[in-house]
């Protein structure tokens, strides 16, 4: 039997999936339509690729619905799964050098400074670490060193939580503000203009974001500062 002749049971068994499986991707409109031979579907090579496909998007994390949209797209020749792909690529790239490490209490104290009683219990609280049976998982050593950083020159850890959820909460609708036009200039470029792969634009918009924040950040924090001394406010809260 080749691959251009197979029931449901058979391509079930050629992809490595249950049959119920199959047809619930049927229903979800993931599949093209069998051939039918009398009351028994026939499935073909555009079958098996499809499954695979779809296997290939979930392994991405992409939910069904998404799956159909961007197989839908495809189809219809508004993008390339090659170049989706890419895309995707790109989109788990890290914008930083941060990185997670698992350490042991020791590596931890060399982390975070001594582990006074308590210590412990402040960072987790915090999300700067979170327990791993006896171990330790620290989700960014980044944001770990800044937290310390700060501690060292007077800002407590409730403090530096509040500021980093205060950052987060502006940071994010910045970040929607900043990708929305960037993607909807590209939609509406014509095909005489055609655009390079959105995946190499998003790697040449990051050091451009990057830069962007930091430079109007450095700006108003400089514009702060100088209103506060001033004003008088830097003065008020100078130790006596």
């Amino acid at each position: 039997m080749s691959d251009s002749d197979l029931t449901i049971d058979d391509l079930a068994t050629h992809v490595g999936l249950p049959s119920r499986t199959i047809r619930f991707y049927q229903t979800k409109g993931l599949l093209p339509r069998p051939e039918m031979r009398g009351r028994v579907a026939h499935y073909g090579p555009a079958h098996v690729e499809r499954l695979r496909r779809v296997a290939q998007l979930q392994d991405r994390g992409l939910k069904i619905k998404a799956i159909h949209e961007l197989l839908r797209k495809v189809e219809e020749g508004e993008t390339k799964l090659d170049e989706w792909l890419g895309l995707d690529d790109r989109l788990r790239e890290p914008w930083t050098n941060d990185e997670s490490r698992v350490v042991d209490e020791k590596d931890l104290s060399a982390l975070a400074g001594e582990l006074r009683p308590g210590r412990i219990a402040d960072l987790v609280r915090h999300g700067l670490v979170t327990r791993l049976g006896g171990s330790f998982r620290v989700p960014s050593l980044a944001l770990l060193q800044l937290a310390i950083r700060l501690e060292a020159v007077g800002v407590d850890l409730d403090a530096v939580a509040e500021l980093q959820r205060t950052l987060r909460k502006r940071l994010s609708r910045t970040a929607e503000d900043l990708a929305e036009p960037f993607l909807a200039r590209r939609a509406r470029r014509k095909p005489a203009g055609r655009a390079p792969p959105l995946g190499d634009a998003l790697r040449e918009l990051r050091p451009i974001a990057l830069e962007a924040v930091r430079l109007v950040f450095a700006q108003e924090m400089e514009r702060v500062l100088r209103n506060w001394v001033e004003s008088g406010r830097a003065a008020k809260m100078s130790p006596r």
